[in-house]
């Protein structure tokens, strides 16, 4: 999961205090509530099979919808149909370390770190032999959707972003922030320590709901629609891959050399050029209005906010969510 501050130390710029306008501000619109995708589905991509959801369409345009931490594909449960009515064709995949994904061999490394995360998605779509498609998502999700507009923008049509430019700049990263800011990163404070180890693999299924109670103070989920997604965290990997994940954001993770080519690009925080949508909602505070990361997209570009939304914006806000799909896909 990302912070409030995230972007702060992402890319090393100053969070901006003043208010700006927005291009569009929306709130939650209702939509059809659902338990269940059209299909779910496996594929073998580079170290990985995949297992993801997908509707629509299969010869309509490709929309892939990437979920965070600690969350799964039934964030997207409700976007996929709205946008499958629209002719799009919406693949859902469980990142490394979630549902049905799982490593082709016990000896690759249950490796975390963002350029590893952003590979995943480029070898899935050329396991389903798409050339590009539009990418939306949120948390981890938002922040590889990011990576993979920047590094490989040929393969991205479009972007929707939830909290904006999530580019982890490791120099950055090292560098404190206010005690308050501090506070909300207290999870991955506590992973970076061996009790922390012990203390999410023994209470995942608590620990996570807690994250989510958190992170979304406002909505009101049920335990069925909370244990739905906590299924996925039953995966062998998953704890491996979120320890490892946050350690390598705070530099006590090294990564695998194999990434290096990516990360010294990700190093320089690099622009993205290809038409986007950020969101902003409640749990972003005072940076909802998106001003903070504005300059790093230079394509065409849109920032919408959703009031009395929190983190896991596309399934409190499904409907806001498809609509930002949309607009991005028509930019």
């Amino acid at each position: 999961m990302i912070t409030r501050r995230d972007f702060a130390r992402t890319v090393g710029f100053a969070v901006a205090a003043t208010s700006v306008a927005s291009s569009a501000i929306a709130s939650a619109s209702p939509a059809q509530s659902h338990t269940s995708f059209a299909s779910l589905k496996q594929v073998d991509a580079a170290v990985l099979n995949v297992g993801y959801a997908e509707d629509g369409p299969a010869d309509g345009p490709p929309v892939i919808l990437l979920h965070g931490w600690p969350y799964d594909i039934y964030s997207y449960v409700d976007v996929a149909p709205i946008l499958a009515a629209r002719g799009y064709r919406v693949l859902i995949p469980f990142l490394r370390g979630y549902g049905s994904t799982r490593f082709l061999s016990s000896d690759t490394v249950r490796n975390g770190q963002q350029a590893a995360l952003a590979q995943d998605v480029v070898a899935l779509m050329d396991a389903l032999n798409i050339d590009r498609a539009v990418l939306g998502g949120f948390d981890w999700g938002a922040r590889t959707a990011d990576i993979v507009a920047a590094i490989w923008p040929e393969r991205v049509k479009a972007l929707v972003s939830v909290s904006g430019y999530l580019i982890v700049n490791l120099v950055a990263n090292q560098q404190p922030l206010s005690p308050q800011a501090e506070h909300g990163w207290w999870y991955q404070y506590y992973f970076a320590t061996d009790r922390g180890v012990r203390g999410y693999r023994q209470n995942t299924h608590d620990f996570n709901k807690l994250i989510w109670q958190e992170a979304s103070p406002t909505w009101k989920f049920d335990d069925a629609t909370y244990d739905r997604s906590a299924a996925a965290f039953t995966n062998p990997d998953h704890v491996a891959i979120v320890i490892d994940n946050y350690r390598w954001r705070l530099g006590l993770s090294a990564g695998e050399t194999q990434y290096d080519d990516i990360d010294g690009k990700l190093a320089d925080s690099p622009p993205i050029a290809v038409p986007t949508v950020t969101i902003g909602s409640d749990f972003d505070g005072a940076n909802k209005d998106g001003a903070a990361y504005r300059k790093m997209f230079t394509g065409p570009y849109s920032h919408r906010i959703l009031h009395g939304i929190g983190h896991n914006v596309p399934q409190e806000a499904p409907q806001a969510f498809a609509d930002a799909i949309i607009a991005a896909d028509k930019m």
